[in-house]
């Protein structure tokens, strides 16, 4: 049974914990496989045939068909592993990342060179800037 998880009301993130290891460690896995040149050769000629390798659930299969990487993230994969299946496809994180927060690779890349995106609307619900923070923000 999980335990009580205090982050997870935390709009719009996912924490890769001990369950959600356990519910992606076969999709992390085949995203490892694709570290050897020959897994990834096998995989590009037919990624369905390559994915029906591993027991992962019909729905990881069909977000990395998709390419869907927030819902391999909430389907238990670690981005740290993800990144073997998008550098596969050519792509960089930067890309991915962007692609992941629905901008363009340059607005992404702007947004971050200021600062990041702003932490408004991803506290904990019900937190507001002042609780229990120290930075500027809270002031």
């Amino acid at each position: 049974m999980a335990l009580d998880k205090p982050y997870s009301d935390i709009p719009g993130t996912v924490i890769f914990d001990a369950d959600q290891a356990r519910k992606g460690y076969h999709l992390n896995q085949f995203c490892m496989s694709l570290m050897k040149a020959d897994n990834r050769t096998r995989f590009k000629r037919d990624e369905r045939a390559y994915l029906d390798e591993w027991p992962m659930s019909e729905e990881q299969k069909q977000a990395v068909l998709a390419r869907d990487f927030n819902r391999m993230i909430a389907l238990g994969g670690n981005i740290y592993f993800l990144a073997k299946l998008f550098s596969t496809d050519g792509k960089s994180f930067q890309y991915t990342a962007a692609s992941m927060t629905g901008l363009t690779q340059e607005a992404y890349a702007t947004m971050m060179l200021q600062g990041g995106r702003s932490p408004e609307g991803n506290r904990r619900v019900g937190e507001t800037p002042s609780a229990g923070s120290s930075d500027k923000e809270a002031k």
